[in-house]
């Protein structure tokens, strides 16, 4: 009679929806009583394991979960305010509901269904893997063998387990959550747990984009764009031309020069910042030595007047970036070809046409990554504008921003000085949604130069 062949790792499975028609009696009980095939093939302590934690979560579902959804919903009925008390003879505060507390437990509540459902399929999966050894006439695995695979070839599930939890609980469920509160009322005006705030859809993203906070967001967004570019353009621009310098035939002391830079990377860019914040202010020392020199009779408005800080802002940068451009540089200049160059120079190629044909677009194309990186964490660069201007001066055309804020520090105005969360989170979503937008058409872009070459 034919034999089934033998199932190797790289053999497809058969489908859970066909498994359930082919299968035997204790196969198809997997599908609701969870570890039903285990306990019945006697992988004990696995299928009490799977059915423990179905009935856990039954037994939670219906003494939690279903609030919690409901919670989650309604976002809150009873608000908190004084009810009169007739034993009392006064009004006493009356403890409502807490909206942000019960979206959070929703949030938890899908998470955990989420986890639930995992588990379901990997009953399955095991239900699915007792039918097909027994199909093929092997043995099943025994408890000893499953803990040993544990150390061996699922040794990497074993290992992440612990970081995955904490990356769940600590990065997955608070992001959820701030992406959830763009869609709801959750500002000034609603602050738990005196307020309730409720379920608003896509108003937030409408009063943001076409609204009033229009006015706001868009010139907000310009700079930011303005910034980014100018300040990944010139910190590479300048790191080239510092490291062309440096690397030029017939320069001395050139391990005192790059040391000498690598100095500004080795203290704290807030020191200098921060630094750079009391030489620049109205009475700070540039101001004091223009004056004192006759220069000038009266302070510069380096962070007073809107143009004079944004300039002062990418000069300032510079000092920040100019020093990583000009040492990642230098590595591609002494790994460049000498022979490539020397067959240019034979065929009457200047210094410049050198430059311009061979060594800039190799720094370019090693380089392009990390300008990407650099212009996405210039967009969201929030020490350079916090520290040094505070988003300065103020614009009392804008709300909850000032003439040289950030998307990010504007988004720091709304959460800590106007409490404006729903909007907060709206702005962090279209930040992310800006970064990796442009990421992903700059990448495609060099993958395809990348293949042409």
């Amino acid at each position: 009679m034919f034999k089934r062949k033998k199932h190797s790792t790289f053999e497809a499975h058969i489908p859970l929806t066909k498994l359930f028609k082919k299968a035997d009696g204790a196969t198809k009980a997997s599908y609701i009583i969870m570890g039903a095939a285990n306990i019945a093939n006697k992988q004990y302590l696995k299928g009490f394991i799977f059915l423990l934690l179905e009935i856990s979560w039954v037994a939670w579902l219906f003494t939690t979960g279903l609030k919690a959804y409901h919670n989650m919903i309604t976002l809150g009925t009873h608000a908190q305010g004084l009810v009169y008390d007739k034993k009392l003879g006064i009004s006493v505060l009356k403890t409502g509901d807490n909206s942000m507390l019960l979206l959070l437990w929703g949030m938890l509540a899908v998470i955990i269904t989420v986890l639930f459902i995992l588990l379901y399929r990997a009953n399955l999966g095991s239900a699915r893997k007792i039918w097909e050894l027994k199909q093929d006439g092997e043995t099943l695995p025994t408890l000893k063998q499953d803990l040993a695979s544990l150390l061996d070839e699922k040794m990497h599930v074993t290992l992440m387990a612990i970081p995955m939890t904490g990356v769940l609980f600590f990065t997955i469920l608070p992001l959820i959550y701030m992406i959830a509160i763009a869609f709801t009322s959750y500002d000034h005006n609603h602050l738990p747990p005196k307020n309730l705030f409720s379920w608003v859809g896509f108003a937030n993203f409408g009063n943001v984009i076409s609204g009033q906070m229009a006015n706001t967001f868009f010139p907000v967004l310009a700079w930011t764009l303005i910034w980014a570019v100018a300040a990944t353009v010139t910190s590479f621009f300048f790191g080239v031309i510092l490291a062309m310098m440096i690397n030029a035939k017939g320069i001395k002391g050139k391990k005192v020069f790059r040391t000498i830079f690598i100095l500004t990377m080795a203290i704290p860019a807030f020191i200098s910042l921060l630094i750079m914040n009391n030489m620049f202010a109205d009475g700070g020392l540039v101001n004091t030595l223009l004056i004192n020199s006759g220069l000038i009779k009266t302070s510069l408005p380096f962070f007073t007047n809107p143009l004079f800080a944004k300039f002062t802002i990418i000069v300032v940068n510079l000092w920040i970036g100019i020093p990583a451009t000009m040492l990642v540089t230098t590595g591609i200049l002494q790994n460049q070809s000498e022979e490539q160059i020397e067959a240019a120079e034979i065929d009457g190629a200047n210094k410049f046409q050198i430059f311009r044909s061979i060594t800039f677009p190799q720094i370019v194309f090693v380089m392009a990554p990390s300008l990407i990186q650099q212009f996405i964490g210039n967009v969201n660069n929030f020490n350079v504008i916090y520290l040094l201007t505070g988003g300065g001066p103020a614009n009392s055309n804008y709300y909850g921003a000032g003439s040289t804020d950030l998307l990010i520090t504007w988004l720091y105005n709304l959460t800590l000085n106007t409490a404006d969360y729903n909007l907060a989170s709206v702005i962090g979503i279209l930040i992310f949604i800006l970064s990796a937008t442009f990421s992903l058409i700059a990448y495609k872009k060099i993958s395809n130069s990348g293949m042409e070459a």
